[in-house]
């Protein structure tokens, strides 16, 4: 099964918060995981951020900044192509989303995912609109 994950359920692999026991077991049945090239830029912002608040030691950032390194060496990492950025222009005109979420479902549809993950409302509500079968990651607000 190919899945491709937003940064918000991915980052879900690193704080311990609801919904990262079902990411663990959802990654467990992965074949193939594919991130936008944003991704890894958009965690290590949050975990700088957690970090800053003083809820994240230097020490643990540290550690799981290697953690997320080692876990994108085996990923695929979809890069924004002028398909990617049209398939993004139409989920914009069509929903209510940011332009960064509005990526990762426009790289999930070009890469052509079976799966597609997020922790995100609008975004998971996008990408079921475009025609993905997605999947909330934690609790639906």
């Amino acid at each position: 099964m190919k899945v491709a994950i937003d940064s918000s359920a991915f980052a879900k692999r690193y704080v311990q918060e609801t919904g990262s026991d079902q990411l663990h077991q959802i990654l467990q049945n992965a074949s193939e995981l594919a991130l936008c090239v944003i991704t890894v830029p958009e965690i290590t912002s949050g975990l700088n951020r957690r970090k800053r608040e003083g809820y994240l030691s230097p020490e643990n950032y540290n550690l799981v900044k290697k953690q997320l390194i080692n876990d994108v060496r085996d990923a695929t990492i979809l890069q924004i192509t002028p398909a990617v950025v049209l398939h993004s222009i139409k989920l914009l005109e069509k929903n209510i989303l940011r332009a960064m979420d509005s990526l990762h479902i426009a790289c999930a549809l070009e890469w052509q995912a079976d799966w597609f993950l997020t922790s995100n409302k609008r975004q998971f509500e996008a990408a079921t609109n475009a025609g993905i079968n997605s999947e909330f990651i934690g609790q639906m607000h």
